[in-house]
């Protein structure tokens, strides 16, 4: 449901390999709008995956089929669906973590389109609506899941 009829708010969310050597594991974009991107990247270096990663993340991919795709793909889709995305009203790209913007601004190889602006909204996810989808829908540290849950439990 859109909240605001000035702006559309995508919701980032990624997973990654680990804190000291990450490289892109799965990368999500959830709209108020309806829209959705997801892929999983085929060929991330599983050996550069910490043990919590190894533990949580790797055992959820696959739940959609043909989404993992090798990462230059994934630049180059990305880049596409952005590109579709109207601008007015104006994108805003939310994400619950500085290092999912940092990520993604790698994966499409600079910055956003002209027109998208950036928001950290950690403060604005209500906990509570949070953990009901988790506890209704599962895949936590699921980028997916992450992403349609942050935009739900948004306030």
């Amino acid at each position: 449901m859109q909240r605001s009829p000035w702006k559309v708010r995508y919701f980032l969310d990624t997973e990654f390999t680990s804190f000291d050597d990450c490289q892109l594991i799965s990368l999500a974009i959830v709209g108020e709008d309806g829209r959705e991107f997801y892929a999983e990247c085929s060929d991330f270096d599983r050996a550069l995956c910490s043990d919590f990663v190894n533990a949580t993340v790797l055992p959820q991919l696959g739940q959609f089929p043909g989404r993992s795709i090798p990462f230059l793909q994934i630049r180059q889709e990305l880049g596409e669906w952005l590109s579709t995305i109207p601008k007015k009203p104006k994108p805003v790209l939310c994400a619950d973590f500085m290092g999912d913007l940092t990520l993604l601004n790698h994966v499409i190889g600079g910055k956003l389109p002209q027109g998208w602006k950036e928001d950290l909204v950690a403060q604005r996810i209500d906990q509570q609506r949070l953990a009901n989808y988790f506890a209704i829908h599962g895949g936590n540290h699921h980028a997916l899941h992450d992403a349609r849950a942050n935009a739900l439990a948004y306030r």
